[in-house]
Protein backbone atom coordinates (compact mmCIF):
# COMPACT_ATOMS: atom_id res chain seq x y z
CA UNK A 1 0.00 0.00 0.00
CA UNK A 2 1.24 3.49 -0.87
CA UNK A 3 2.09 5.88 1.94
CA UNK A 4 0.31 9.20 2.33
CA UNK A 5 3.44 10.94 1.03
CA UNK A 6 3.44 8.79 -2.10
CA UNK A 7 -0.25 9.56 -2.73
CA UNK A 8 0.30 13.31 -2.33
CA UNK A 9 3.49 13.31 -4.41
CA UNK A 10 1.74 11.49 -7.26
CA UNK A 11 -1.26 13.79 -7.02
CA UNK A 12 0.84 16.96 -6.99
CA UNK A 13 2.61 16.01 -10.25
CA UNK A 14 -0.52 16.76 -12.27
CA UNK A 15 -1.86 19.55 -10.06
CA UNK A 16 0.61 22.43 -10.28
CA UNK A 17 -1.56 25.13 -11.88
CA UNK A 18 -3.25 27.48 -9.40
CA UNK A 19 -6.58 27.42 -11.28
CA UNK A 20 -6.57 23.63 -11.50
CA UNK A 21 -5.85 23.35 -7.79
CA UNK A 22 -8.74 25.70 -6.94
CA UNK A 23 -11.10 23.76 -9.19
CA UNK A 24 -10.07 20.50 -7.53
CA UNK A 25 -10.57 21.97 -4.04
CA UNK A 26 -14.22 22.49 -5.01
CA UNK A 27 -14.85 19.56 -7.33
CA UNK A 28 -13.29 16.66 -5.42
CA UNK A 29 -15.44 17.25 -2.30
CA UNK A 30 -18.45 17.82 -4.58
CA UNK A 31 -17.87 14.40 -6.16
CA UNK A 32 -17.63 12.76 -2.75
CA UNK A 33 -20.82 14.58 -1.68
CA UNK A 34 -22.59 13.39 -4.83
CA UNK A 35 -21.47 9.79 -4.41
CA UNK A 36 -22.69 9.72 -0.82
CA UNK A 37 -25.98 11.31 -1.90
CA UNK A 38 -26.49 8.80 -4.72
CA UNK A 39 -25.68 5.82 -2.52
CA UNK A 40 -27.85 7.09 0.34
CA UNK A 41 -30.87 7.19 -1.96
CA UNK A 42 -30.51 3.47 -2.63
CA UNK A 43 -29.27 1.96 0.63
CA UNK A 44 -28.37 3.56 3.93
CA UNK A 45 -26.67 0.35 5.08
CA UNK A 46 -24.49 0.07 1.95
CA UNK A 47 -23.62 3.76 2.23
CA UNK A 48 -22.58 3.37 5.88
CA UNK A 49 -20.49 0.28 5.08
CA UNK A 50 -18.66 1.98 2.21
CA UNK A 51 -18.02 5.09 4.31
CA UNK A 52 -16.60 3.02 7.16
CA UNK A 53 -14.32 1.18 4.72
CA UNK A 54 -13.24 4.51 3.24
CA UNK A 55 -12.40 5.86 6.68
CA UNK A 56 -10.43 2.70 7.52
CA UNK A 57 -8.41 3.30 4.34
CA UNK A 58 -7.67 6.87 5.45
CA UNK A 59 -6.83 5.74 8.99
CA UNK A 60 -4.24 3.33 7.60
CA UNK A 61 -2.64 6.25 5.74
CA UNK A 62 -2.75 8.93 8.42
CA UNK A 63 -4.84 9.29 11.57
CA UNK A 64 -5.13 13.09 11.32
CA UNK A 65 -6.37 12.78 7.74
CA UNK A 66 -8.85 10.12 8.87
CA UNK A 67 -10.23 12.40 11.60
CA UNK A 68 -10.58 15.27 9.12
CA UNK A 69 -12.30 13.00 6.58
CA UNK A 70 -14.62 11.67 9.27
CA UNK A 71 -15.69 15.23 10.11
CA UNK A 72 -16.13 16.13 6.44
CA UNK A 73 -18.15 12.99 5.67
CA UNK A 74 -20.31 13.50 8.76
CA UNK A 75 -21.16 17.05 7.67
CA UNK A 76 -21.88 15.89 4.12
CA UNK A 77 -24.11 13.06 5.35
CA UNK A 78 -26.00 15.46 7.61
CA UNK A 79 -26.57 17.90 4.72
CA UNK A 80 -27.72 15.04 2.48
CA UNK A 81 -30.14 13.93 5.19
CA UNK A 82 -31.58 17.46 5.41
CA UNK A 83 -31.79 18.26 1.70
CA UNK A 84 -35.19 17.58 0.15
CA UNK A 85 -33.80 16.56 -3.25
CA UNK A 86 -33.86 13.40 -5.32
CA UNK A 87 -31.08 11.31 -6.73
CA UNK A 88 -31.08 13.38 -9.94
CA UNK A 89 -29.66 16.33 -8.02
CA UNK A 90 -26.66 14.29 -6.88
CA UNK A 91 -26.13 12.85 -10.36
CA UNK A 92 -26.08 16.42 -11.70
CA UNK A 93 -23.55 17.52 -9.06
CA UNK A 94 -21.41 14.48 -9.90
CA UNK A 95 -21.41 15.24 -13.64
CA UNK A 96 -20.76 18.98 -13.21
CA UNK A 97 -17.90 18.34 -10.77
CA UNK A 98 -16.24 15.92 -13.20
CA UNK A 99 -16.62 18.42 -16.02
CA UNK A 100 -14.95 20.97 -13.74
CA UNK A 101 -12.07 18.65 -13.01
CA UNK A 102 -11.48 17.87 -16.68
CA UNK A 103 -11.54 21.59 -17.41
CA UNK A 104 -8.97 22.11 -14.65
CA UNK A 105 -6.70 19.54 -16.26
CA UNK A 106 -7.14 21.22 -19.62
CA UNK A 107 -5.94 24.45 -17.99
CA UNK A 108 -3.11 22.48 -16.36
CA UNK A 109 -2.14 20.94 -19.67
CA UNK A 110 -1.86 17.46 -18.14
CA UNK A 111 -4.14 14.46 -18.11
CA UNK A 112 -5.76 13.48 -14.80
CA UNK A 113 -3.60 11.18 -12.67
CA UNK A 114 -5.84 8.14 -13.21
CA UNK A 115 -5.40 8.40 -17.00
Amino acid sequence: MKTITEWFDEYSESHQNKTNKAIHWACVPAILFAIIGILAHFSALLTALLLVLTLVFYARLDIVLAVAMTALIAVMAWIIYLLPVGVGFYIGVFILAWIGQFYGHKVEGKKPSFL
